[in-house]
């Protein structure tokens, strides 16, 4: 017997190197003919399918390790990420990925995961339990938001930044990831406590309030060039417009959408066969495109709305098959390239070291603000010491909101790429991000857990 697992032993590492030496020559002639399209360039889904490959392995080896190491899979994930981009082995560059640009269908791929994750975590939401925190979320996403703006203007206009930079830069650093720390909740049973909810509740505040303050932002900006004050009568507008998106998105998910499910229950053929969570996955998309084109939010707000509204559902099963396969969906492939996806966008080897201390002090202050922003906001609300930590700390990452924003500011001027300001602000976005899940362990030791509806999907089944 073990002679043959020898052979056996001999002959796979035979196939190894094998394949090692195809993987070295670059694909066969005639595959590269039959790939190639009327221009002669190579079929993009070709690349596509070994680097999607590539990511959902190292996703799931770095999830495996962050929690042989007691840690959130999340972590591995991102920390993964970093190690596949341009920092240490810039995949998407390798030879095998020439001649396509993969970047954009991944980042694709990867919007799609995070709008399924938070669409996801709408369903498992009681809306009676987000009421119950609703001072704590007011107070704090508003002193989440204001408190990273006024520290941030407090650091860099001393130190001799323009006004709107400054004021921009601050505003960069009040948006928050609810989806990071809602993933590392979920995954350790926290997701139902009453630190969750209100985690839930005070970022969709500190969404609207931090997507307000960009706009805001630009338009002063924008006054200021044109030395007109004719433009500030966009900011009610825009105002009205996020207010009134909300509120009509949620009396729409709430009375419309389980009316229009149970109809659709009661049509066998539009039901079987996987018809319910095919409508519920067309909710969430329509709902995350209307957020962006008409309310001006996040598209992120709107999946999650659709996901409160069908968390009504009961009877019939019809909630649990939405969740069973929609949970399948994001975690299997999308949920995964999300987190990978913020290392591969990450170049920390192009990071200017001269920039180094500025980059701490923001990051100081980045974790101080939010922590202490919100985490006095929730005390404000009612919740106690170690309950109002627990929710600063759930606010301190910034991820994909953060990367949109500072997106934003680049592409209207008030950011310069080549500037310290911009790598300073890009690596606190991606420190966060990265040091969240550690820090939200940290803080929920010793506290009971709520109700682990999707942990089994989260965490592959296994406990904490």
């Amino acid at each position: 017997m073990k002679q043959l697992a020898a052979l056996l032993r001999q002959r796979l590492l035979v196939l190894m190197l094998a394949f090692a030496w195809l993987f070295t020559q670059g694909p066969l002639p005639a595959v590269a003919a039959a790939g190639e399209g009327e221009a002669g360039a190579v079929n993009p889904f070709i690349p596509l399918m070994f680097a999607l490959g590539v990511i959902l392995l190292a996703s799931r080896a770095g999830g495996a390790a962050a929690r042989r190491l007691k840690q959130p899979r999340v972590l591995g994930q991102l920390l993964v990420g970093v190690l596949l981009g341009p920092t240490v082995l810039d995949m998407l560059h390798w030879g095998v990925l020439q001649g396509v640009d993969l970047q954009h269908t991944i980042k694709e791929l990867a919007e799609l995961g995070v709008l399924l994750l938070m669409f996801n975590i709408g369903l498992e939401v009681h809306l009676s339990e987000l009421a119950k925190v609703g001072r704590v979320a007011v107070f704090g996403g508003l002193l989440g938001v204001v408190a990273p703006i006024a520290l941030t203007l407090l650091v860099l206009l001393p130190a001799g930044y323009d006004t709107f930079p400054a004021l921009f830069a601050g505003v960069t650093l009040a948006a928050t990831s609810v989806s990071i720390s809602a993933q590392v909740l979920l995954e350790l049973g926290y997701l139902h406590t009453k630190e969750g909810n209100a985690l839930l509740a005070t970022a969709l505040i500190d969404d609207v309030l931090a997507i307000l303050a960009v706009s805001l932002t630009l338009v002063l900006a924008g006054a200021q060039a044109s030395e007109s004050g004719a433009d500030l009568s966009q900011l009610l507008v825009i105002v009205l417009q996020m207010a009134g998106y909300i509120a009509v998105a949620f009396a729409l998910a709430w009375y419309g959408l389980p009316r229009a499910f149970r109809w659709i229950r009661s049509r066998p053929q539009l039901a079987q066969a996987y018809g319910m969570p095919i409508f519920a996955l067309a909710a969430a998309l329509f709902f995350g495109w209307s957020a962006e084109y008409f309310g001006g939010v996040a598209a992120i707000t709107g999946a999650f709305i659709a996901g409160v509204g069908l968390s009504q559902l009961h009877g019939q099963g019809m909630k649990q098959e939405i969740e069973q396969t929609m949970t399948h969906l994001a975690y299997v492939l999308l949920v995964p390239i999300f987190f990978i996806d913020v290392g591969l966008e990450t170049n920390l080897s192009a990071f200017p070291l001269e920039a180094l201390p500025f980059m701490l002090v923001l990051l100081l202050m980045a974790v101080v603000s939010k922590v202490l922003g919100a985490g006095i906001g929730a005390r404000m609300g009612g919740f106690d010491l170690w309950e109002s930590l627990r929710v600063g700390v759930c606010m301190v990452s910034r991820g994909e909101v953060g990367l949109i924003i500072i997106s934003i500011g680049l592409t209207s001027g008030l950011l310069d790429g080549d500037s310290e300001l911009y790598a300073s602000l890009f690596m606190v976005i991606l420190l966060t991000t990265v040091l969240t899940p550690p820090m939200v362990r940290w803080v929920f030791q010793g506290k009971s857990k709520g109700y682990p509806a999707l942990r089994s999907a989260a965490t592959g089944g296994e406990t904490s």
